[in-house]
């Protein structure tokens, strides 16, 4: 069977055995994401975004704070094992807060607290996921692997946060956290029948004292991966609070119900969608696709603010996702392809952390904001951190044609 180009990945057994379970598991994960910024804003307060942002920060913020342990475990460990053990993890977290839910006790210190749970798990399954792809398919197609991973988040992202609404419609919120718990087997079952003869494994870091120093040392000396970090901390700590910017425009702006605002989220998956096709049909991406992809997120996020009606506010949100696709896509590819096998893990867990790890400073700001001055505002903050990243970027640009330049001038 011939494959086209943008779909190449998929000739592995392998890599089509775990892109199938991840859909599944995917639509799970964006049901529950949908419902619990509900079950927060609507059920347990009072449509509160500073208390939604404060479970951003409790399930983000160990991507931080565990990141010398999560870089040295995906660089050391068997890598398919880890994730056998972090996804059956996260889906009994999932579980327990359905069952809390579903029987009517829960509260919002224990959604706290299995928020947190549940971003421990996640800060260790991030980094062996990504770098995991690269043992399904080889470096050759390691960028078309990373651009279809995330179609399939973000067609997952179109299905889940819909069927999460309608699901807290007709059954109730906690049926949603169900039923992402149960959708954790089909990764767990295509995990455990991988062909494991036909893996391509990454080498494994010596274990040694300093092993995670070595990684900062590493970024330290690259002028490049330097920049991408900045970007991604500007972008990550103010502009991918999607759960504030969404649940509080649809309910505080809008007044939406449940089936709205899963719309909402469902539309702006239609352009991270987009966003990662057109990444996956590129054979080559540069520091363009971070400048093109940063400016236009914060041009998304500008219409966003100014949207005088749900629909436009929609459509707003697909630019947002096309942009927000091109510039996380873009800076996975190019750090992991750019960096030493060996030093991978440390590395993406290094990035994982800077653009997750300041969900706890940027979204209990983004929340005050919305709770105090209006939710508009608090999606120009998004938009000026998209701006702000593509002035870097754009420095980064001249800086590096500025000495290729004067290499030019030596040489001759």
């Amino acid at each position: 069977m011939r494959i086209p180009g943008v779909f190449r990945s998929l000739r592995g057994f392998n890599y089509r055995l775990w892109a199938a379970g991840a859909l599944v598991s995917n639509v799970g994960t964006w049901m529950q994401r949908m419902a619990q910024d509900w079950l927060v804003l609507t059920q347990l307060t009072q449509h509160s975004a500073s208390a939604v942002g404060l479970v951003m920060a409790l399930q983000f913020g160990p991507q931080l704070l565990l990141l010398p342990w999560t870089g040295f475990a995906a660089d050391h460990f068997n890598q398919r094992r880890l994730l056998i053990a972090t996804q059956a993890a996260l889906g009994a977290l999932a579980l327990i807060l359905g069952a809390l839910t579903v029987a009517g006790v829960v509260q919002l210190w224990q959604v706290d607290v299995l928020a947190f749970l549940q971003g421990c798990a996640a800060a260790f399954d991030a980094p062996v996921r990504q770098t995991f792809v690269a043992e399904l398919v080889g470096d050759e197609d390691l960028p078309n692997a990373v651009a279809l991973n995330s179609t399939s988040f973000n067609a997952a992202r179109m299905v889940g946060p819909a069927v999460a609404g309608v699901t807290i419609a007709a059954i109730g919120t906690g049926w949603a956290f169900v039923i992402n718990g149960a959708s954790f087997i089909a990764v767990l079952i295509s995990l455990f029948r991988l062909r494991v003869c036909e893996l391509r494994p990454n080498p494994r870091a010596a274990r040694a004292k300093g092993s995670f120093l070595e990684g900062f040392r590493y970024v330290r000396g690259r002028s490049d991966l330097k920049t991408i970090l900045v970007m991604l901390f500007l972008i990550g700590t103010f502009g991918l609070n999607f759960p504030i910017f969404t649940s509080t425009m649809a309910v505080g702006v809008f007044h939406a119900d449940a089936r709205a605002f899963g719309l909402l989220s469902s539309i702006m998956a239609i352009g991270t969608m987009l966003g990662a096709l057109m990444a996956a049909g590129r054979d080559r991406i540069g520091f363009g696709s971070l400048l093109l992809g940063a400016g236009v997120f914060g041009l998304g996020c500008t219409l966003g603010a100014l949207a005088p009606s749900y629909w436009l506010f929609a459509g707003a949100l697909v630019v947002i996702g096309v942009a927000a696709l091109t510039f996380t896509n873009a800076t996975n590819s190019l750090m992991q392809l750019s960096t030493e096998p060996s030093m991978r893990g440390r590395v993406m867990a290094l990035r994982i952390g800077i653009a997750l790890g300041g969900t706890p400073i940027g979204a209990p700001i983004v929340g005050w904001v919305a709770d105090n001055f209006g939710p508009r505002w608090a999606l120009g903050i998004g938009a000026a951190s998209g701006f702000a990243a593509a002035i870097v970027a754009a420095g980064f640009l001249v800086r590096q044609s500025g000495r290729a330049e004067a290499d030019k001038r030596r040489s001759a």
